[in-house]
């Protein structure tokens, strides 16, 4: 039988005849037999392989074995009188492949997360890294279970678009054509020639598309990859990232709030569940508050605040803030900090944010200065959610792409979508890696995903 090393270290696998494959994380030799800790990435801890000098092949392959190399291990599970409640005692060991001690980069001693970054293809061996990966997987099931039991929709939209959601303008070009041949008409490139007859682009987000369904099938969710070309070099930014993006008709403001909140306990809730040891792990050795901040949003209730009311606090609160606040700005995150942190001590929603500073797409309220948006903004991290009531009223939506310099022409299809039986719509988005990133307390986004894309970074 097949068992993973989580599954041959629980007490219940006592007696049963086994095999384990993974990957050695030491080796110690007494006089008659060698202590081998295997690792399959199915836990944190390794399972503590007996392999005495009975073995044929004990001289020639275990005695051989370091940091790295690869074993198919066949014997019975044994009670441990250690600290591992057991052991495996080996019967026939196969070596499928040797790491050179004098060149695995992964030896005992302890790496930065920097240094790892420069062997992501080996990284996932590490505790921590490992952690990671699980807390990742954990979270995508936790996500599209919370939807899937919510009534909602899983649908896949293009990752290649001609349309600008964000209207930020930082887009990676899609093209065929060769850059040393491009076509030209009165001196500009001709991207009629191109293979979509248009300029076309990496998508920055999927919600435009999204409502195309909100708006025939009720309730829908995408998750996939989204791509920004910003040449931001910090702890907190990606080329490449994974967007979770809820879109509901029949939604107004507060519902989309509700929606929020119930989502990040529950993911918070099965993450503490199902992954114990790993968070136990970050606990310990990333965020010593870590547990008990996930508890405490939890138990929480999201306090709700208007961004009026925010930036009235954060005048009056007497901090001295590197960012000065004033009504009209962005907020910064040391300004969502200290309302999560100090005055509240609690997740806040903040709501109806200045029209000015907020995409075409944002419900315009009667005031004419505010739009019915939305962060959720948690402890340590600031904003983790970002979303909105949609604007479903056609003249107002046209009237707001024109007072960002858009032409509603190249949107006819989501204008169109305004015309046939239009309903309030609201929907959020939140990034995958963020999220990861404040749930495992990892400083850096680029240690929550597989193979980080930066500036100048595309090598694993």
């Amino acid at each position: 039988m097949d068992l993973s090393v989580k599954e041959a270290r629980d007490p219940g696998s006592v007696g049963k005849e086994v095999r384990i494959q993974g990957w050695v994380r030491t080796r110690r030799d007494s006089k008659q037999f060698s202590f081998v800790e295997i690792n399959d990435g199915s836990c944190q801890s390794n399972l503590q392989v007996i392999a005495d000098n009975s073995l044929p092949n004990y001289e020639s392959d275990v005695k051989s074995l370091g940091a790295g190399a690869s074993v198919s291990i066949r014997g019975e599970i044994k009670e441990s009188g250690g600290k591992q409640a057991t052991e495996l005692l080996a019967s026939e060991l196969i070596v499928h492949g040797l790491a050179d001690p004098q060149t695995y980069p992964l030896q005992k001693k302890r790496h930065s997360f920097e240094k790892l970054r420069e062997w992501a293809h080996l990284r996932p061996r590490t505790n921590t890294f490992g952690g990671v990966m699980r807390v990742r997987n954990c979270i995508s099931r936790s996500i599209h279970n919370f939807f899937q039991e919510s009534g909602f929709l899983y649908i896949n939209t293009p990752i290649i678009t001609a349309s600008d959601c964000e209207g930020a303008g930082a887009m990676f070009r899609v093209t065929s054509m060769n850059p040393e041949q491009l076509p030209r008409t009165d001196g500009k490139v001709d991207y009629a020639q191109d293979f979509f007859g248009k300029s076309t682009y990496l998508t920055v987000s999927g919600q435009l598309e999204a409502e195309i369904f909100a708006c025939a099938l009720g309730k829908v969710y995408t998750f996939g990859p989204t791509f920004r070309a910003e040449n931001s070099n910090t702890s907190r930014h990606l080329a490449e990232f994974w967007m979770i993006e809820p879109e509901m008709a029949f939604y107004e403001l507060t519902d989309n709030m509700d929606l929020a909140e119930r989502f990040l306990k529950r993911v918070f809730s099965d993450v503490l569940q199902d992954c114990e040891e790993d968070m136990a792990f970050f606990n310990q050795w990333v965020d010593k508050t870590l547990l008990e901040t996930l508890k405490e949003i939890i138990a929480a209730e999201f306090v709700r605040l208007p961004y009026t009311e925010a930036v009235e606090i954060l005048i009056k609160s007497g901090e001295s803030f590197e960012y000065p606040v004033e009504w009209g700005t962005d907020l910064q995150s040391e300004h969502e900090r200290y309302l999560t942190e100090q005055h509240f001590n609690s997740p806040v929603i903040l709501y109806d944010y200045p029209r000015s500073i907020k995409p075409f797409y944002m419900y315009c309220n009667e005031d004419g200065k505010t739009v019915r948006a939305m962060d959720v903004l948690v402890p340590k991290v600031g904003e983790i959610i970002g979303g909105s009531q949609r604007e479903h009223r056609l003249d107002v939506l046209k009237g707001r792409m024109g007072e960002q310099g858009l032409d509603p022409a190249e949107y006819w299809w989501y204008t169109q979508l305004r015309e046939y039986g239009t309903v309030p719509h609201a929907g959020f988005g939140l990034g995958l890696e963020r999220l990861v990133q404040f749930v495992t307390g990892m400083g850096n986004i680029r240690d929550v995903i597989p193979c980080p894309r930066t500036p100048g970074n595309a090598d694993f």
